[in-house]
């Protein structure tokens, strides 16, 4: 069945996009929730001028984003302290959502956890290159400095001095 898409539906099609799709996924998904239409030239000429207005929208987002937050993140370093252990292993890891708090407190710019693509939990110490999706067309690149909680790993903070040794024998 050809029906013509009034909202975007992820990974399947934008605002105003006419495809085929199966019978059954037209009529028991998108048609009850308004995500699509038959393909009339009604719904067409519809969707079109709903796509024309989003596709505005989403360059004023993009043009603000470039403007206001670009310029705050790019390049920036944000410095994540958290505990580790004897072989410089991290206990637990650091996520998404840990960056975009680090983000909050550290550059005062707010973002969805979502918007931080982090292929996987860092999971050591070490800097790591992030990407931050401000926009659907913005991007911007961040270094994450993942150091251990007070300068030093915790094996090293146990670790016996030469002179403790000593006055142990």
């Amino acid at each position: 069945m050809k029906v013509v898409f009034l909202e975007e539906v992820e990974g399947k099609a934008r605002v105003g996009d006419v495809k085929e799709v199966a019978d059954g996924y037209a009529r028991n998904y998108l048609f009850p929730r308004k995500l699509a239409a038959p393909a009339t030239p009604h719904y067409v000429s519809m969707a079109r001028a709903k796509a024309e207005k989003e596709a505005r929208r989403q360059a004023r987002l993009d043009q603000e984003a470039q403007e206001k937050l670009l310029p705050r993140l790019e390049g920036r370093t944000l410095r994540i302290e958290v505990r580790v252990g004897e072989q410089g292993k991290l206990f637990g890891s650091v996520t998404a959502l840990d960056i975009a708090e680090a983000l909050k407190e550290q550059a005062g710019v707010e973002l969805d956890h979502r918007q931080v693509l982090l292929g996987e939990p860092i999971r050591e110490v070490g800097s790591f290159p992030v990407s931050l999706r401000l926009t659907r067309n913005v991007q911007a690149q961040v270094t994450v400095e993942v150091t251990p909680l007070g300068g030093k790993a915790e094996a090293e903070e146990e670790a016996p001095t030469p002179a403790q040794e000593a006055a142990e024998q």
